[in-house]
C-alpha cells in the first residue's frame, strides 16, 4: 500500500516537472518571437511564435499575449486572413477569463484588420467597442488609441468613396463629406486626449491624419496649418520617413492653391529624403511630381528631366502604367517645346503600352494624339521608323523582347478528332500550303509595324520545311459488346436508388385491415437485396455518414478547447468554465452589430469596374490628372456646336408665342 502511494507521489511529481519545463519552454520561444518582432524581422518572430502555440500552455494570460502578438505580425506581414484569425483568438480568450482590458485591446485589432481588408463597418463596431471598454475602464491610453483607429476607418473609408467621385476639389457628395468630417471629429477627440498625455509622437499622427482629412474636405490652408505641425515634430524625433510623407503632403496641397515654386522646393526635399531613406517607389513619385510642376511653371527642359528619371525607374521596377504616364507627360513637354518628332515618338510608346495594359482611356488619348502629331509632321505610318536610338540617346533604357522567327517552326501537329469535328489531312496539307507559298496575304499584323519587324513575313516560306504530322488514332482494345455491358449494370445500380426513395401506401380501399396488410407485404429483410447490405462499399458509406453528421453536431458545440495552444489543466478549468455570471455585450453592442448587418445587402451589390492596374511609381493623390479633367471640362464648356449640312436642310421648329419657352 505504501509502495504504490510512493509511485503516485513520484508520477505527481514528474508530471509537474514536465509541465515546468514546457511551460519555460513556450515562454522562451515567446520572448524570442517578441524580441525579432521588435528587430523587424516579423517572419522570424511569427516562427517563433507559432513555435510557442505548438507546444502550449496553461497560462491563460501568456496565451492571449501570444495570439495578440501574432496577429499584429502577420498583420505587418500583410497576411491579413491569419492575423483575422488569431485576434478573433485572443478576443475569444479574453472573454471567456473575464479579462475586459484584453478583450477592448482584441476589439481594437480586429478593427485595424478589417478596415485594411475594407470592411469599414464592421471595423467601425471593434473600434468603438475598444473604445467602450476603455472609458468603462478609465484606461486613458486605449481611449486614445480607439479614437485614433475610428478615425482611421471613417478616413479610409472616405478615402475609398472619393475614387469614385469626379467632382472638383472641396465639391464632394454629402455621404462622402459626412464621412471625413466623422474622421476629422475623432481626430480632433484624440489630439485632445494625447496632449493631456503629454505624447508627443502620437500628437504628430494626429497632426498628419487631421492634415491629410481636411485636403480630401478641400481645406487646403488647413491642411497645411496641421502638416506643417507634422513636419515640426517628426524634425524634433528625427522620423526621416515622416519627414518626408510631410514634405510630399505640403506640396500636394500647396499646388492647388497655386504656389508651385514653394511646391518644388517640398517636393525637392522629398526626394532628397526619398534618396537617403532608399526608396526607389518615393524617389520616382517625387520625380513625377516635380516633372508635373515644372510643367505648370512652364519650364518644360526641366520637366523632361525629371519626367525620364521617373521613366528610368518605372522601368527598374516593371510598372508599366508609370511608363506610360512618364510617356505621356514626356510627349505633352515635347509638343509645348515643339518637338514634334519626339512628342511622337513617346506618343506612340505611350500607346503601345496602354493596349498592353488595357487602358481604354489611355489608348484613345494616345491614338489622338498620334494622329495629330503625324498630321503636323506631314508623315504616314508607312513613314515611320523603330526609334530605339532615339530612346536610347533620351538616358531611358529601351527593352528588347525576343522575335518570333519562322526557324523555330519546326512541327504542326493537327490533332485528327477534335472538338468532335475529324479534319481531311488532304485539305489540311492544301490549305497549309497555299497560304504559306504567298506571302503578300498576311493576317493578325496591324500595318503600323515597322519594316524590320515585318522583314521575316515578306520573305517567301520552303513548305518542304514545314512537316505536318498527325497522330494515328490510338486503337481501342475493348469489344463493343463490353460498351453494353458496362451500361446495363450502371442502369440497374441506378434503377435499385430509385426504389429506395419509394415508400409504400397503405391501400384501404380494399378493406384490409392492418393486419391483412402486413402478412401480405413482404418483411424488410426480404425486400433489402442482401448483395447491397453485404457490400464493403455500403458499409463505408454509413461510416461516413455517421462521422459526418456526428461533426455537424461538433461543430454547433461551443468549445473552448478548440483554441491553438491551450493545455486545460484542473489550475484553468475554473477560469474557463466560469462560475459568475458571463460578461454579456451592452444593448449599444447589439444595436450597431445590427446596423452593420444591414449593410449586407451593399455589400453583395455589383461593384463598378475597377480603374485599372496600380502604379507605385505615381503617387495616389494624383492631383495632375484631377487637375487636367477640370481643365478638359471648362475647354468643353466654351466650345460652339458648328451647325451640320443635315442640320441646314431640316426646317427649324416654330418659336413658341412670347419668344420665350417655359
Amino acid at each position: 500500500m505504501a509502495q504504490s502511494a510512493a509511485n503516485g507521489v513520484d508520477q505527481d511529481l514528474a508530471s509537474k516537472r514536465l509541465h515546468s519545463r514546457m511551460e519555460a519552454s513556450c515562454l522562451e520561444l515567446a520572448l524570442e518571437g517578441e524580441r525579432l518582432c521588435k528587430a523587424g524581422d516579423f517572419k522570424g518572430g511569427t516562427a517563433f511564435f507559432e513555435a510557442a502555440v505548438q507546444v502550449g500552455t496553461e497560462d491563460l494570460k501568456t496565451l492571449s499575449a501570444i495570439y495578440s502578438q501574432l496577429g499584429n505580425a502577420y498583420f505587418y506581414l500583410k497576411e491579413y486572413g491569419k492575423a483575422l484569425e488569431y485576434h478573433k483568438h485572443d478576443l475569444t480568450l479574453a472573454r471567456t477569463i473575464g479579462d475586459r482590458i484584453g478583450e477592448g485591446k482584441a476589439s481594437g485589432n480586429l478593427g485595424n484588420t478589417l478596415k485594411v481588408l475594407g470592411r469599414f463597418d464592421e471595423a467601425a463596431v471593434c473600434c468603438q467597442r475598444h473604445l467602450d471598454i476603455s472609458q468603462e475602464q478609465s484606461d486613458k491610453v486605449g481611449e486614445a488609441r480607439a479614437l485614433y483607429n475610428i478615425g482611421n476607418v471613417f478616413h479610409a473609408k472616405g478615402k475609398q468613396q472619393l475614387w469614385g467621385c469626379t467632382q472638383e476639389p472641396g465639391d464632394l457628395p454629402p455621404d462622402v463629406r459626412d464621412t471625413l468630417q466623422r474622421a476629422t471629429g475623432f481626430y480632433e477627440m484624440n489630439l485632445c486626449l494625447v496632449k493631456e498625455l503629454g505624447d508627443r509622437a502620437a500628437q504628430g499622427r494626429a497632426f498628419g491624419n487631421l492634415g491629410n482629412t481636411h485636403y480630401l474636405l478641400g481645406n487646403f490652408v488647413e491642411a497645411i496649418k496641421f502638416h506643417r505641425q507634422r513636419l515640426s515634430i517628426a524634425k524634433e524625433f528625427g522620423d526621416k520617413a515622416a519627414e518626408r510623407r510631410a514634405y510630399s503632403n505640403l506640396g500636394n496641397a500647396l499646388i492647388f492653391l497655386g504656389q508651385f515654386n514653394t511646391a518644388t522646393e517640398y517636393y525637392r526635399k522629398t526626394l532628397q529624403l526619398s534618396r537617403q531613406l532608399r526608396d526607389q517607389v518615393m524617389e520616382a513619385q517625387a520625380c513625377y511630381s516635380l516633372g508635373n510642376t515644372y510643367t505648370l511653371l512652364q519650364q518644360y527642359e526641366r520637366a523632361i528631366d525629371y519626367h525620364l528619371k521617373h521613366l528610368l525607374i518605372a522601368q527598374e521596377l516593371t510598372d508599366r502604367v508609370g511608363e506610360g504616364r512618364a510617356c505621356w507627360s514626356l510627349g505633352n513637354a515635347y509638343v509645348s517645346l515643339g518637338n514634334h518628332r519626339q512628342a511622337l515618338h513617346y506618343a506612340r510608346k505611350h500607346l503601345d503600352i496602354s493596349k498592353e495594359i488595357g487602358d481604354r482611356n489611355g489608348e484613345l488619348t494616345a491614338r489622338m494624339n498620334v494622329e495629330q502629331l503625324m498630321e503636323a509632321l506631314g508623315v504616314s505610318e508607312s513613314d515611320l521608323s523603330p526609334c530605339g536610338s532615339e530612346f536610347e540617346m533620351q538616358g531611358a533604357r529601351p527593352k528588347f523582347t525576343k522575335r518570333n522567327s519562322m526557324d523555330s517552326v519546326e512541327l504542326w501537329k493537327y490533332s485528327s478528332d477534335k472538338n468532335g469535328d475529324s479534319q481531311d489531312l488532304d485539305s489540311i496539307s492544301r490549305r497549309s500550303k497555299s497560304q504559306l507559298s504567298q506571302p503578300g496575304k498576311r493576317t493578325g499584323y496591324p500595318d503600323s509595324q515597322s519594316s524590320d519587324e515585318r522583314q521575316w513575313l515578306d520573305s517567301p516560306v520552303d513548305t518542304d520545311d514545314i512537316t505536318v504530322q498527325v497522330p494515328p488514332p490510338v486503337p481501342l482494345g475493348r469489344d463493343p459488346s463490353d460498351e453494353d455491358c458496362f451500361f446495363d449494370l450502371l442502369s440497374k445500380f441506378q434503377s435499385s436508388r430509385m426504389d429506395d426513395q419509394r415508400c409504400h401506401l397503405d391501400d384501404s380501399q380494399n378493406g384490409d385491415n392492418g393486419e391483412g396488410v402486413a402478412d401480405s407485404m413482404p418483411s424488410l429483410n426480404e425486400m433489402i437485396d442482401p448483395a447491397l447490405t453485404t457490400s464493403p462499399q455500403t458499409e463505408e458509406l454509413f461510416d461516413l455518414i455517421a462521422s459526418s453528421q456526428s461533426r455537424r453536431l461538433d461543430d454547433q458545440r461551443v468549445n473552448v478547447g478548440n483554441l491553438p495552444g491551450l493545455r486545460i489543466t484542473h489550475n484553468n478549468l475554473g477560469h474557463l468554465v466560469g462560475e459568475g455570471d458571463p460578461q454579456e455585450p451592452s444593448d449599444d453592442f447589439f444595436n450597431m452589430l445590427i446596423k452593420c448587418q444591414s449593410s449586407r445587402i451593399d455589400d453583395q451589390r455589383c461593384s463598378p469596374p475597377e480603374a485599372g492596374p496600380h502604379a507605385p511609381t505615381v503617387p495616389d493623390e494624383d492631383f495632375f490628372s484631377l487637375i487636367q479633367r477640370v481643365q478638359a471640362k471648362r475647354m468643353d464648356e466654351q466650345r460652339v456646336q458648328l451647325p451640320t449640312d443635315e442640320d441646314s436642310l431640316q426646317c427649324p421648329d416654330p418659336e413658341p408665342p412670347g419668344g420665350d419657352s417655359s
